[in-house]
């Protein structure tokens, strides 16, 4: 099993920009290796923390194998960034984006370590039907082989519900190291958050978002309200859980678990 190098795994958990990189092509849509390494050549000197390749903004189709464009853009994006930090060497997170059902996003994660990367950001996409069982045995058996990140594409945007008793059982796997969420659904934002803070791994599991106006990575810590844990969590979890620096920042009427109702910041 891969696991995250110590400087590297402090840094996700520090909070940095992770940008998803761009693909560029030519007109006959093939891939422009000049103008992709200038993209990430750019990002590195602009002192991004890392790079996410293979993801939405790279375009998901080049994991069909018909694209053949897979391996070149990975390769490309992890030489490239090599280069740039032997001039200025820092901890740099390299992040692939992960596909389709278990067998493809096995095969995926070994070509993605073979380019040296660090994590793979794992896509639920392919298991739109699928039981709790079902998906918390697919992110286990890619988590076998490489750090998950794990992604929550909410239905706003295209993405299914995933229920807190998914979550609460998949940050319980060791080697999930995040999570990036598309918070447009506060209270389905808020089922990631919990899990995250009763499972106690706040210090291990850092939260990330590409909605800047939702999570803030500057100041505060999360708040979470503690009508929205078990009995046993409310008087230690924000003490003890360490979340991630972030927020969520406005405030929301809360239904928790025992019927207590309340406006809370949360």
């Amino acid at each position: 099993m891969a696991t995250l190098a110590p400087d590297v795994a402090q840094l996700l958990r520090d909070g940095v920009v992770i940008p998803a990189h761009p693909l560029a092509l030519t007109a006959d849509l093939k891939l422009d290796e000049r103008h992709q390494r200038a993209l990430t050549r750019y990002y590195c000197a602009a002192g991004v923390g890392g790079v996410a390749v293979g993801v939405h903004t790279t375009q998901f189709e080049i994991h069909l194998p018909e694209s053949g464009l897979l391996d070149p853009v990975l390769q490309l994006a992890a030489e490239t960034v090599d280069e740039s930090l032997r001039t200025h060497p820092r901890p740099f997170i390299k992040v692939a984006g992960l596909v389709g059902a278990t067998q493809q996003a096995l095969y995926e994660a070994g070509r993605a370590l073979e380019h040296g990367y660090h994590a793979g950001l794992l896509s639920l996409s392919a298991f739109r039907n699928a039981s709790d069982d079902e998906l918390v045995a697919h992110v286990a058996a890619v988590a076998e082989m490489i750090p998950v990140v794990g992604f929550y594409l909410q239905p706003a945007v295209g993405g299914r519900i995933l229920p807190y008793s998914f979550w609460r059982r998949m940050v319980e796997i060791e080697n999930v190291v995040a999570i990036k969420v598309a918070p447009f659904n506060r209270y389905q934002t808020i089922d990631v958050v919990r899990a995250i803070a009763e499972a106690g791994r706040g210090g291990q599991i850092a939260l990330y978002t590409g909605m800047t106006t939702t999570f803030s990575p500057t100041s505060s810590p999360i708040f979470i309200c503690p009508l929205c844990l078990s009995p046993p969590m409310r008087s230690t979890a924000m003490a003890t859980a360490r979340l991630p620096p972030c927020v969520l920042s406005a405030a929301c009427w809360v239904n928790g678990p025992y019927g207590q109702n309340k406006w809370c910041k949360c």
